[in-house]
């Protein structure tokens, strides 16, 4: 692994990961990459086979793990695992992530119970049982999504009587009171519900930040014979909170971590306003054995999002009359001071419908085992927007001091967006013998997608765009069982994205859609014991770029086309143990990320932003014997150095470290059994720049956040 840049993490990490690493495993929920205590996961797209023989990796995060450590919103999943990074990932708003350098595309790399939803939103997580990530490959499972991965969240579904309260404090004020209710019904227990709901007082380290949040959640499964099941969900979701907005570099150079306060929050005028997320979710899926070895499924969703989405938001240096911004256009002026920019999109409606039917079974021909997995998934997202306020109010600095007033609110279009893809697929496992395994798998997909502006703009224009695209998307893989516990396999596949002229005059293909292939190879080893799971792989992941070439000042003088591609190859390596009263937990990557097969010059070569060369995440569990029930954690994130700018190499800002700590106690009080957890989150208080996105053109700097204590009770009635 190539060495961390930071000085001082390379002092630190060796004693550190000698006696301090990360809390693993909690109540037998794990983070799983072999598959030996999570048995399969949804995502992989091959029904019950166990993880441990599939060819590819699945990290799976269960509820308890995310309660252990405090988590309660997607952006937390970096802490868990050294192939998930930050991407632009703003406490207020909704998540954004990256796995193995690629960013996750919240519109097309999430799927709630395997059906695709979108991310523009705040996920409430009270009735998620666990989280599964497939990294790459991501082609197998979606018909167009970033080649990172696949998010999966898992509802949680009926099952024995239970009746759980949860009570957590975060400080400085933060506040969680949630409860999970499931019962069964009739004299033999064929109907079951669950209900899940929470609320919460949302009041974070960066100042001026308070919300709320809350959500409510119901499950039913109905048995309506040996053969035939029933399940149905809805879920209603509320969240409403300032969002914090990033740093900058003032002028050429990258401020220091350590002279800027994490608490401040520059999203701090009078006028700003808080970011509102409603959502609502419902599905009904039906399960039909047809015979021993066969089964129906059909399986509906629905979400529909609303959001108000407003900000004080600074953005480079302009001049309030002539809107030109000289050379501070993507920072902050080297004094600290920047243009803030008001931000109104209210009443943002998002509708994404999915269905889709899938027949699985097992048959035979001649000495070939087959395990089959048939459907078609159609799916459809509808984007309704109004015209946005995104205008100049004044001049703001780094230290929080100048108060100005809000902006004169001129509007400007939005885009209104109508997606509809049907993707036929089929995927099969074949054994060849005892001990080897051909995987094949196929999707073929329709896009039709169309946009249109809001309102007519400087084009005098709605701009809009209408394309339909069918595509091909294959994937295998060939798995090799060397032993009862160890498995080495190879896969190749394929994915897709698209993109699209602007309809603008000066594109000569104005309109066009684009296509954006990417192509997969990865190489796995996986070792799994009852106490030992452990795992190693080489990915290669190829991705095509586009990028527009020409004067692109007049009309026709434009097109947007192919430019190469960005390579990203990379090693990861995963162990989870235990040993008597300690279990252990390691997760690292290493990650070479590169432009390459670009026509524009000083391109090829660079290293893209935001993304770190070498991750780790690591910890350990200690169960105290003298004290039954209690156990003492610890988890350790380090991270390489970032690149800040797009087009130069030499702006970067360092590696970091940070250390959590937590304690664990369960006992039985007053005749229920109760879950104590305590922990301090980044326990040293370290200062340091945990990414860098360059989002919307403009470099952002996002700080660790500062030391923070929690605690929570659960008792289970």
């Amino acid at each position: 692994m190539a060495p961390f840049k930071s000085h001082a993490l390379r002092r630190a990490a060796p004693p550190l990961l000698a006696a301090l690493l990360c809390n693993p495993l909690s109540a037998q929920e794990s983070v799983t990459v072999t598959g030996q205590r999570v048995g399969s996961a949804a995502v992989a797209g091959f029904g019950d086979m166990p993880l441990a023989r599939a060819p590819l990796q699945v990290s799976v995060f269960g509820a308890g793990l995310l309660a252990d450590l405090g988590i309660g919103q997607l952006g937390g999943l970096p802490r868990l695992d050294a192939s998930v990074g930050e991407a632009y990932n703003a406490d207020g708003y909704w998540s954004s992530l990256s796995v193995r350098g690629y960013a996750l595309d919240n519109r097309y790399n999430l799927r709630r119970d395997g059906l695709p939803i979108s991310g523009e939103t705040a996920i409430a997580l009270a009735n998620k049982d666990r989280f599964e990530l497939i990294k790459g490959t991501s082609g197998i499972q979606a018909g167009t999504s970033s080649p990172a991965g696949l998010l999966n969240l898992v509802v949680k579904r009926p099952g024995d009587d239970r009746r759980q309260v949860m009570l957590e404090a975060r400080e400085p004020g933060s506040a969680l009171a949630a409860i999970d209710i499931g019962q069964r019904l009739g004299a033999q227990g064929d109907v079951a519900v669950r209900i899940n709901a929470s609320f919460e007082r949302l009041n974070p380290p960066a100042r001026n930040t308070k919300g709320e949040r809350s959500q409510l959640a119901v499950a039913a499964d109905w048995k309506l014979s040996p053969q035939t099941l029933l399940q149905a969900e809805l879920e209603s979701s509320h969240q409403r909170q300032p969002s914090v907005v990033g740093y900058s570099m003032l002028g050429s150079a990258v401020p220091t971590a350590r002279d800027v306060d994490p608490r401040r929050n520059l999203n701090d005028q009078p006028w700003r306003q808080p970011v509102v997320f409603d959502g609502d979710t419902a599905s009904l899926r039906w399960q039909q054995t047809l015979a021993p070895d066969w089964q129906l499924t059909v399986h509906a969703m629905r979400q529909r999002l609303r959001t108000d989405d407003r900000t004080a938001f600074p953005f480079g240096v302009y001049d309030p009359q002539t809107f030109d911004c000289g050379t501070l256009c993507d920072r902050y002026a080297p004094d600290g001071t920047f243009t803030y920019w008001e931000f109104i999109s209210d009443n943002e409606r998002r509708t994404t419908d999915a269905l889709q039917l899938t027949l699985a079974g097992r048959f035979a021909t001649g000495e070939l085992a087959h395990s089959v997995q048939a459907g078609v998934l159609g799916s459809r997202h509808c984007g309704r927007f109004q015209d946005q306020v995104f205008d100049i109010a004044g001049t703001g600095r780094i230290d929080g001091s100048l108060v100005t007033a809000p902006s004169a609110g001129f509007t400007d279009a939005n885009t209104d967006r109508d997606e509809r893809s049907t993707e036929w697929f089929v995927r099969d496992a074949i054994a060849l013998g005892a001990s080897a395994q051909l995987w094949l798998g196929l999707r073929q997909v329709r896009l039709q997608r169309s946009a249109q502006r809001t309102s007519p703009d400087t084009d005098s224009s709605q701009r809009a765009t209408d394309f339909t695209r069918d595509a091909t998307t294959p994937w295998l893989a060939l798995a090799q069982q060397l032993d009862a516990k160890t498995l080495v396999y190879g896969s190749w596949g394929r994915g897709l994205e698209t993109d699209v002229a602007p309809n603008r005059s000066r594109y000569a293909n104005a309109g066009t859609s684009v296509a954006l292939a990417s192509t997969q190879f990865e190489i796995g080893l996986k070792h799994g014991t009852e106490t030992v799971e452990a795992s190693l792989t080489l990915f290669d992941i190829d991705r095509a770029q586009t990028a527009d070439f020409g004067a692109c000042g007049a009309t026709d003088t434009c097109e947007r086309r192919v430019d190469g591609s960005a390579r990203h190859r990379g090693i990861e390596a995963a162990w989870i143990a235990q040993a008597g009263a300690w279990s252990w937990n390691l997760s690292t990557m290493w990650l070479d990320a590169e432009r390459r097969g670009s026509a524009q010059a000083g391109v090829n070569g660079l290293r893209p932003v935001n993304v770190p060369q070498s991750t780790l995440r690591a910890g350990t569990e200690y169960r105290i014997s003298t004290v039954p029930g209690m156990a003492m954690s610890a988890r350790l994130a380090a991270e390489s150095d970032r690149v800040v700018l797009p087009y130069d190499q030499s702006v970067r800002i360092p590696g970091w470290w940070s250390l959590d700590l937590g304690a664990r106690l369960r006992t039985e009080w007053l005749g229920a059994m109760w879950l104590w957890r305590a922990g301090v989150d980044n326990a040293a208080d370290r200062r340091a720049w945990k990414e860098a996105p360059y989002q919307f053109g403009h470099a952002y700097l996002y700080s660790l956040a500062p030391r923070t204590w929690r605690v929570s009770a659960q008792v289970n009635l």
